[in-house]
């Protein structure tokens, strides 16, 4: 089965990057490949089987009878919370908020400053210069501050951060697509479609787009990484899920008032389980930055 699995992302790999390099050769993306799986799926599992209880241990959400406060055993891997509650059920089901809106964030940033890029580079001017300007006041604002303002503006809840935190990224793929299409708009295939009477908006499709996709492709999974930090700072901070939904950051700061008395196991897993998706995210931001820059070589070790 993993051997397939194995294969199925040779197959895409190949599929996006013309068979230049074959996953075999990224160990590094398949590392954060399967990790990123992994969690993807653990988190379909245990949100979908909250009343079935099939595959998560306890219901994550309602009390029950258990110790109050208790630590790792074997009917607890992770302990209890102080209100009575299995802190390793609700680790499996904490993933939903930033997994949803990380990947939510990185489409609306990466459709929004793609397509500005694509129009100000292509067509300069005064509308390259006030983009530009936008995008970098936008970009010198401290992102989390942003991202706080915005959520505070709405309400919590996954879609007022899905808009909070894409909206913080898009300048990111705005300067990266800008920057790509002002090398691509002055070759000679360009001035040649110009000169037979192609439209503009088709040159922009069906010539420069094609042409940022890599830099995109390897901008947004580092992009990944970073959301999976910041949805867990907004929750930390109470910008998260309404409680008691189980989610990570929320969780934190559930328990850092109990980590003085010696609780550490509050903390200590969904700080983990966030550490691990964003290492995850970072290795295949790697993998995908060797592949879509032949020539970027990498030592082997």
């Amino acid at each position: 089965m993993v051997r397939a699995f194995i294969r199925g992302l040779d197959w895409i790999v190949r599929q996006f990057t013309h068979g230049r390099h074959a996953l075999h050769h990224q160990t590094i993306l398949k590392i954060g490949l399967v990790i990123v799986s992994l969690f993807i799926l653990v988190t379909v599992l245990a949100n979908w089987s909250w009343t079935s209880g099939w595959f998560l241990p306890y219901n994550p959400v309602y009390y029950r009878s258990a110790p109050r406060l208790q630590g790792p055993s074997l009917q607890h891997p992770m302990g209890t919370d102080q209100l009575q509650r299995d802190v390793f059920s609700r680790v499996l089901a904490g993933g939903k908020a930033p997994i949803i809106v990380a990947f939510g964030a990185m489409a609306l940033s990466m459709l929004v400053g793609s397509l500005l890029g694509w129009i100000s580079g292509f067509t300069g001017g005064v509308l390259d210069r006030s983009l530009s300007l936008t995008m970098d006041a936008i970009y010198s604002f401290p992102s989390m501050i942003l991202a706080i303002v915005l959520i505070a503006m709405l309400h919590p809840g996954l879609a007022p951060m899905i808009f909070s935190v894409g909206f913080v990224y898009i300048p990111t793929y705005f300067r990266v697509t800008r920057a790509k299409v002002l090398q691509v708009r002055e070759t000679t295939y360009i001035e040649a479609a110009r000169a037979v009477g192609v439209s503009s908006t088709r040159i922009v499709l069906r010539h420069i787009a094609p042409n940022t996709v890599n830099a995109i492709m390897a901008v947004s999974s580092f992009n990944l990484a970073d959301a999976i930090l910041t949805v867990a700072a907004l929750s930390f901070l109470g910008f998260g899920l309404p409680a008691p939904a189980p989610d990570w950051g929320f969780d934190i700061q559930n328990g850092q008032g109990f980590l003085q008395s010696g609780f550490w196991w509050l903390i200590t897993f969904p700080g983990l389980m966030i550490i691990i998706l964003a290492l995850g995210f970072g290795l295949v931001g790697e993998g995908i930055s060797d592949l879509v820059n032949p020539k970027r070589k990498r030592k082997k070790t």
